[in-house]
């Protein structure tokens, strides 16, 4: 059995046979249960493998799914429009590289939803990116914020760019 070190990512661990604890049973609960999750847990104790599966759940990739637990759980299979944003990928050592970040993601949605507010400020275009994505598809949006703490983490000790960050307000208007 091949072990997944370092693997963040479930369609690559269940196509490529590595082994795979099935919490798929929790996950099916908690997205059956509620509607906004936090998850906080300690480094490298897998919230990034997590937001990965359940962006193969709510995508419908029912086939990597096959022999764990939520297979025999879910019945419909339905495809969410998803905006998966993950800020783990560059360094967060000015205002405007967090908001260069938030950007690239708001183009590509853009891209796929419509860009009639790109001239907006970018908490109106991620609100009009969330409407127009379930006006498009009549499905609720799914949205994932992989490791959505690193610019205040990387930004300790300069107390100007963590305000300049906690202002940042495109998620909580």
């Amino acid at each position: 059995m091949k072990y997944p070190i370092g693997i963040q990512n479930f369609e690559k661990l269940r196509r490529e046979g590595f082994a795979y604890v099935d919490k798929t049973a929790l996950m099916y609960k908690l997205v059956q249960e509620g509607t906004y999750y936090f998850l906080s847990r300690p480094r490298r104790f897998g919230k990034s493998l997590f937001l990965s599966t359940l962006e193969a759940y709510f995508d419908g990739q029912k086939e990597l799914f096959e022999g764990l637990a939520v297979s025999e759980l879910e019945k419909e299979w339905i495809k969410y429009p998803i905006l998966h944003m993950d800020l783990n990928s560059r360094k967060y050592d000015t205002l405007d590289a967090l908001m260069s970040e938030l950007n690239r993601h708001l183009e590509m949605w853009e891209k796929e939803y419509g860009d009639e507010f790109s001239n907006r400020v970018p908490e109106e275009r991620f609100l009009q990116v969330i409407k127009k994505a379930f006006e498009q598809t009549g499905r609720r949006v799914v949205i994932l914020i992989d490791e959505y703490d690193k610019p205040m983490l990387q930004a300790i000790g300069n107390e100007p760019l963590q305000a300049d960050y906690r202002n940042t307000s495109i998620f909580w208007n």
